[in-house]
């Protein structure tokens, strides 16, 4: 579990996080969601420790992040796994490579021991011949399913994921969806998602944190999100064309009751 506690971030005289106060499940998919320049992605990099709040605590378990020595705070980075917006791989570098960095920067494995481990997590994500694939040579949803290897390779207690559908289209979202959904309950991982894609909310908001102008205006679940009273929520639902749909389907049901 991560916790947060009353965390400020600012930039000069713009505060852009105000009074945080949340928390983050173990084994569940936790989403931060929130219109652009609601305070997003300073969050998930206050999470990461790329920024150091002004004020408040992030605690990873029971310990408190700023309390950690040097030695702590490496040890930590090495049990985080992360899936970056564009899936970040070394074009240079074959699938099986790109997936064995991790594995070459932190553990003790011999070369065998490496592969080894590759190999089982590539036929976790359903990519059991790609290993001598560039990412040039496969599709945006395998080089996907390739990062989401190469963050879950070291056994994470954390992973975190940057809008890990942009650029896919809607089937192979909800693939890789539902992917890092059965990841993190299989290895009872801590995930924290930041996304705007309302089909994300719906098909794996276990645990919800909406961001407005920098402070939580609503958490919750994707079972009741339609039940929120927060206007802001409700704008962010009904944003996409579908839930516009389903939005106007209600309405017409309740003139006609």
């Amino acid at each position: 579990m991560i916790r947060v506690n009353q965390l400020y971030k600012s930039f000069g005289s713009a505060t852009i996080l105000k009074d945080i106060n949340t928390s983050f499940e173990q084994g569940k998919t936790n989403l931060i969601i929130g219109s652009s320049g609601s305070g997003k992605t300073v969050f998930l990099k206050c999470l990461l420790g790329l920024f150091q709040p002004e004020q408040g605590e992030i605690y990873y378990g029971k310990q408190a992040f700023s309390a950690m020595t040097r030695n702590q705070k490496k040890d930590l980075r090495e049990h985080i796994g992360m899936v970056f917006q564009g899936g970040a791989l070394f074009d240079s570098m074959t699938v099986e490579e790109n997936v064995m960095f991790p594995l070459r920067m932190y553990s003790n494995q011999n070369q065998r021991e490496m592969l080894e481990r590759v190999n089982t997590v590539l036929d976790r994500v359903n990519l059991q011949n790609a290993n001598k694939k560039f990412p040039s040579e496969i599709s945006g949803g395998m080089q996907k399913r390739v990062a989401i290897a190469r963050a879950i390779v070291n056994n994470p207690r954390y992973l975190f994921c940057d809008e890990p559908n942009s650029g896919l289209d809607p089937k192979t979202s909800m693939v890789i969806d539902n992917l890092i959904k059965e990841i993190t309950s299989e290895y009872n991982m801590t995930t924290i998602i930041n996304t705007h894609d309302m089909n994300s909310v719906m098909e794996i908001g276990q645990n919800i944190v909406f961001l407005k102008d920098g402070q939580v205006a609503w958490q919750g679940n994707a079972s009741n999100i339609f039940d929120a009273s927060e206007q802001s929520v409700i704008d962010f639902v009904y944003s996409s064309n579908l839930f516009k749909k389903i939005r106007g389907i209600q309405q017409q049901s309740k003139g006609t009751t």
